[in-house]
C-alpha cells in the first residue's frame, strides 16, 4: 500500500477547483522556454523512450514499477495492477515544451470485477507540429493475475504508430518522414504490436520488488527500445519510496541505463507531495522532479514537473485526472457502501 490508494477520509466540494487552478498555473508556469528547433533533441528525449506517465509516474522520475498500482502500472509494470483492489479511470495530459509535444489519452484499470485484473490505455497526439510534425497513437491492453497474495504476474500487449508529414534531415525515408504513399501522404516509420511482461513479489506488506521486461518482441528502434529491469520500494498508507533501474538495449547504439529513485508523502490524507532524481546514462542528463495534487474520496486531481539539470535536455509537465468507480459501489457487491 502507498500514499497514492489510501483513501480520504473527508469530502471537499470548494478545494478541488482552486487545487486544479493553482496546479495548472504551478506546472504551466515551471515549463519554461522552448527550444528554437524541437527537431535537434535527440529522439529518445523528444518521445520519452515511447513511454507513458501520469502525473504521479513523472514527479517519481519514472520510478513506480514495483509500487505503481492501477493505472500507473498499465504504463510501467502491468504485473503491479493487481496490489490493490481498484476501479479507477484516469485523464492525462503530457507536454514537453521543447519538443512542442502534446500529448492526450487516459486508462481504466479494474481489480474489483474479477480475481484477474484487466486495463486498457489510449495516448494520441503530436510532436513538433509546425516542424517535423509527428503524429502519434499507443494502445494498450493488459491482465494481471495473483498467483498468491504476495505473488503476482502481469502481460500487456501494445500497438504504436507514429507518422511524419514534415521531413527530417534525411527527407522522405524510413530514416526520417517516412516513405510516400502513392495514394497520398506518408506511410507511418513506426507500426508495431509489441508487449510488456512483469512480476512484483510483496515481500512484506510494505516492501515489493518488480522485475520486467518492456517492447520485448525488440523492434529495434529508439521509440520502441527492449528494455529489461525492475524496481524495490517501501510504501505505507501515508509513505512510499522506491527506486527502479532499467537497461535499454536500443536507443544509443550500445546498452545504456537509466536510474530513478522518487518519494511521496500524503499530508492531511488529502495532499500527496512528491519528489524524484532520475539519471539518464545515454543522453548522460540528470534530472530532477516533483508534483502535488488533491486525493479526495471519489476522484484526483494531480499534476507534475520533471526537468533537466544539464543540457541540452527539456522539461516535461504532467497533469493527470482520475475518478475511482469503487467509492460509488461499483464491483463490491455486497461490499457497496
Amino acid at each position: 500500500m502507498s500514499a497514492r490508494t489510501h483513501p480520504a477520509r473527508t469530502r471537499s466540494r470548494q478545494l478541488a477547483p482552486r487545487l486544479a487552478g493553482a496546479l495548472a498555473a504551478a506546472v504551466l508556469g515551471a515549463s519554461g522556454p522552448a527550444y528554437a528547433d524541437p527537431s535537434k533533441l535527440a529522439a529518445p528525449i523528444a518521445h520519452n523512450y515511447g513511454e507513458q506517465e501520469t502525473a504521479r509516474q513523472t514527479a517519481m522520475a519514472g520510478g513506480l514499477r514495483a509500487l505503481g498500482n492501477s493505472t500507473a502500472a498499465m504504463f510501467q509494470n502491468p504485473a503491479s495492477m493487481p496490489e490493490t483492489r481498484a476501479y479507477h479511470i484516469e485523464g492525462v495530459v503530457q507536454l514537453m515544451p521543447e519538443a512542442a509535444r502534446h500529448l492526450y489519452g487516459g486508462a481504466v484499470v479494474d481489480s474489483m470485477t474479477s480475481r484477474l485484473t484487466g486495463g486498457f490505455a489510449f495516448v494520441g497526439g503530436f510532436i513538433d507540429k509546425d516542424g517535423l510534425d509527428r503524429s502519434l497513437i499507443d494502445a494498450r491492453l493488459a491482465l494481471a493475475y495473483p498467483l498468491s497474495e504476495r505473488f503476482f504476474v502481469g502481460l500487456g500487449g501494445r500497438y504504436a504508430k507514429i507518422w511524419e508529414r514534415g521531413l527530417g534531415e534525411f527527407g522522405a525515408s524510413k530514416l526520417s518522414g517516412g516513405l510516400v504513399d502513392p495514394d497520398g501522404g506518408r506511410f507511418p516509420f513506426v507500426s508495431a504490436f509489441t508487449f510488456d511482461a512483469g512480476i512484483t513479489v510483496k515481500a512484506t506488506e510494505s516492501l515489493h520488488i518488480a522485475a520486467l521486461g518492456q517492447n520485448l518482441t525488440h523492434p529495434g528502434n529508439a521509440l520502441l527500445p527492449t528494455m529489461l529491469g525492475g524496481g524495490i520500494g517501501y510504501g505505507t498508507n501515508d509513505f512510499s519510496i522506491e527506486a527502479d533501474g532499467l537497461a535499454d538495449f536500443d536507443s544509443w547504439g550500445k546498452t545504456t541505463g537509466r536510474f530513478m529513485a522518487g518519494g511521496e508523502y500524503l499530508v492531511g490524507d488529502h495532499f500527496p507531495l512528491r519528489l524524484g532524481y532520475r539519471y539518464d546514462q545515454g543522453a548522460k542528463l540528470n534530472w530532477l522532479s516533483g508534483g502535488l495534487g488533491y486525493l479526495g474520496r471519489e476522484f484526483s486531481i494531480e499534476g507534475s514537473v520533471r526537468r533537466s539539470v544539464s543540457s541540452p535536455g527539456g522539461t516535461m509537465v504532467v497533469v493527470s485526472l482520475a475518478y475511482f468507480l469503487e467509492s460509488a459501489g461499483i464491483g463490491r457487491g455486497s461490499d457497496a457502501e
